[in-house]
């Protein structure tokens, strides 16, 4: 879904002659790889505190 956002955005930017569209899609990609990230940090860091990243085992996180 995000990779057809971004076709547009660069679509749109060719059909008017300039370079916002990529712009925008560069600006989507740079979020979306810093979400990752976020989401690989917080699985190292249940990993090194409870020595498993199984999904069963970490149901004690229901709040």
């Amino acid at each position: 879904m995000l990779n057809s956002v971004n076709l547009s955005f660069v679509a749109a930017g060719r059909a008017l002659g300039n370079l916002d569209g990529q712009v925008a899609a560069l600006f989507i990609m740079v979020v979306a790889a810093a979400e990752v990230t976020v989401g690989l940090a917080i699985i190292v860091m249940v990993f090194r505190k409870r020595s498993t990243a199984s999904v069963d085992e970490l149901s004690g996180m229901k709040g």
